[in-house]
């Protein structure tokens, strides 16, 4: 491969992924959204339980990204969406579900509403942020 080439492609494949800092204030913003999310649709939750839970929401979005930051999953492969847009919620809605199924919520038609809510503010929160 001519220099240049090289050059060009370790440009492109540094300039695909993102520093820690942005992910964690991805990670951060979602679950700030989850916690509100949560204290909206599950006011019978108790709030030390509501902050947990965000942060378990938050630690899903850093640790999947972290992880998963790499040039092949960052590329657009529809516009606007990324392999990891698409999948960190999928993440999120999967750590939510393990949790649910060691803390069975007393609602679970409301508990099940503020999952799928939290999930899609994982996937805007990603879409628009990184």
């Amino acid at each position: 491969m001519p220099p240049l080439i090289a050059i060009a492609a370790i440009a492109v494949a540094v300039a695909a992924v993102f520093s820690p800092g942005h992910i964690a204030l991805t990670a951060a913003i979602t679950g700030v959204l989850g916690l509100l999310i949560l204290r909206w649709r599950l006011r019978s939750l108790a709030v030390g339980e509501s902050i947990v839970i965000a942060l378990i929401v938050a630690v899903s979005v850093l640790m999947w990204r972290l992880s998963a930051n790499m040039p092949q999953l960052n590329s657009d492969g529809l516009p606007g969406f990324s392999a990891n847009d698409v999948l960190c919620p999928v993440v999120t809605y999967v750590v939510l579900g393990l949790y649910a199924a060691t803390r069975p919520p007393t609602d679970t038609v409301r508990w099940a509403q503020a999952r799928a809510l939290v999930m899609l503010a994982a996937l805007v929160v990603t879409v628009v942020t990184i």
